[in-house]
């Protein structure tokens, strides 16, 4: 599905380069849930960043279903890529409501024409959609995104990037403004979505009890580098004292 060859990404940092990947490589297969740790300024936050377009890379290719994406614009990217970001006010349109903000999403890789409406199919499938989440948005189409909750926005923004099932969803620490219990509400619907859909994922989190409770393949990062990769049951042994003793490691390296 990704396949991440020898990417180089770095920064002018006051007057100062600072090298955050170097000859960098993943592949992840079809329908690999990923979950990415590492500490800051590890790398994590830039990888996605790479992938999705936000920059450019250095050196290197991204390879997404047998296709170099290395070209193509971050809006060009978005056809095959859902996002979910750290804050629930982005992904979506604090002025819309919750029927026009899907709609907009359930147009995503369309031809834009001057031409805007609704289908009515697609409302019957927001509701649908909408009913998962348990919140109770399936009354509350007409809303305005801005007046919900940081959760609800959280869990339609989700919702969003899925409708139209993207090539590779990314999460980046998309539960990390939230409060415990939403957080874990959240983190129950993408897993649900994921493993419903398919989907292939990649997962930035800083919370080890997450990071192995979620997904099926996980990856710790450093200084730019894979440094811990398990899956499926090796991952399912891990502990939160095996990935301290880790992160220590490091540090007194």
């Amino acid at each position: 599905m990704l396949e991440i060859k020898n990417l180089a990404k770095s920064f002018v940092v006051s007057n100062e380069e600072k090298v955050v990947l170097k000859d960098f490589n993943l592949q992840v297969d079809d329908g690999q849930f990923l979950v990415v740790i590492g500490s800051n300024g590890s790398g994590k936050s830039t990888l996605l960043n790479l992938i999705a377009g936000v920059h450019n890379c250095d050196e290197g290719k991204i390879i997404l279903h047998n296709k170099e994406i290395n070209s193509l614009k971050e809006h060009q990217r978005a056809m095959y890529l859902g996002r979910v970001f750290q804050d629930p006010s982005k992904g979506s349109f604090d002025e819309m409501s919750i029927l026009e903000n899907m709609e907009l999403a359930m147009q995503r890789g369309n031809k834009k024409t001057l031409k805007w409406g609704f289908d009515k199919n697609h409302k019957k499938l927001f509701i649908e959609k909408l009913k998962m989440l348990n919140l109770g948005l399936e009354n509350r189409l007409d809303s305005k995104v801005g007046l919900l909750s940081g959760g609800q926005r959280q869990a339609l923004t989700l919702l969003m990037a899925t409708l139209k099932k993207p090539d590779l969803l990314l999460l980046d620490e998309h539960t990390a403004a939230l409060d415990p219990k939403t957080a874990r509400i959240v983190l129950q619907l993408t897993e649900k979505i994921v493993q419903e859909e398919k989907l292939t994922a990649i997962m930035i989190t800083h919370n080890l009890k997450d990071a192995i409770r979620y997904g099926n393949r996980l990856i710790m990062l450093n200084e730019g580098k894979i440094i811990l990769d398990v899956q499926n049951e090796e991952k399912q042994n891990l502990t939160v004292e095996k990935l301290l003793h880790k992160f220590e490691i490091i540090e007194n390296y």
